[in-house]
């Protein structure tokens, strides 16, 4: 299953540390349980949007497993893919940008044609071939209809899909230079958020979070010292406050790290897909790693 990790501390800028595979064990071993791409996003000291992504698994190329990324900004996006639509090459690696934001997904979407239809000449904005990508494209266009306001053009996205395409699942975070979105629909992945307090739960420590599942470790000491708010696929470590968004919630967090939580889709996809009605390769990318 594809994992997903944000985390911002808006709008202060700080460093982080990244192992988008951490790879302790046998490279046997990792053969069968590695991924099909990772990928980092961030935004530089000019909010230029900055991805360093690679359609590679680790027991391909030990040194990739190993190597760490340390990068400073506000807000920080990560993704390990398990691929289910697309073939295994950077173009099809997330995070995505468009439009000077990152977005990354973990979930399926079907009827593709009827999609590409719908997006037209906006078709365009996604240069690879996932279903991923293509909801990024239709976010961006109802982004680009209501203006400013972000929610909004995801919120009328994501209902247009809902309602009119076969959904699996549809967890996704959208990232700016300051602000996090967070979406999980319906109740098939879970997502975990946790807004964290400067030193965490003892105040006094800086994050060191693994992943278990998806082999992604995140080390900061700066966060011992400022508050932060951390998406995730999973729990992290054993910080009692991790919370399971609700089904159809889209969270949102900016500068001050204040969050804002509303249901954008409360109600089940039309048509509702299950790990049976998957393609073999789409349903072993929905399976827990």
């Amino acid at each position: 299953m594809c994992r997903l990790f944000a985390l911002t501390s808006a709008p202060r800028r700080t460093r982080a540390t990244f192992w988008l595979l951490d790879a302790p064990d046998s490279l046997s071993d990792q053969s069968r349980r590695n991924p099909d791409g990772t990928g980092l996003g961030f935004f530089d000291a000019d909010g230029m949007a900055q991805v360093h992504k690679e359609p590679v698994a680790a027991f391909e190329d030990r040194a990739f497993a190993e190597e760490a990324r340390q990068v400073r900004s506000a807000t920080f996006l990560a993704h390990i893919r398990y691929a289910s639509t697309g073939s295994l090459d950077v173009r099809n690696t997330h995070p995505f940008a468009q439009d000077g934001r990152l977005f990354a997904h973990n979930g399926v979407v079907e009827g593709l044609d009827r999609l590409d239809a719908h997006l037209g000449p906006d078709r365009a904005l996604a240069v690879g071939d996932t279903d991923s990508e293509r909801l990024f494209a239709l976010i961006t266009r109802e982004i680009r209809a209501h203006g400013p306001d972000i929610a909004a053009g995801i919120g009328h996205a994501v209902r247009w899909v809902a309602g009119h395409l076969p959904v699996y699942a549809l967890n996704l975070v959208l990232t700016t230079p300051d602000e996090v979105w967070a979406l999980r629909y319906p109740d098939t992945h879970e997502l975990y958020v946790l807004q964290r307090a400067a030193g965490g739960q003892h105040g006094t420590r800086h994050l060191d979070h693994s992943g278990s599942g998806g082999r992604l470790r995140v080390h900061s000491r700066e966060l011992a010292e400022a508050p932060a708010v951390v998406i995730a696929s999973e729990r992290m470590d054993d910080h009692p406050d991790w919370r399971l968004l609700e089904p159809g919630e889209l969270f949102h967090v900016g500068p001050g790290l204040h969050p804002d939580r509303r249901i954008v889709l409360p109600d089940p996809p039309s048509q509702r897909l299950y790990l049976t009605d998957l393609r073999p390769e789409a349903a072993a990318s929905q399976k827990a790693a």
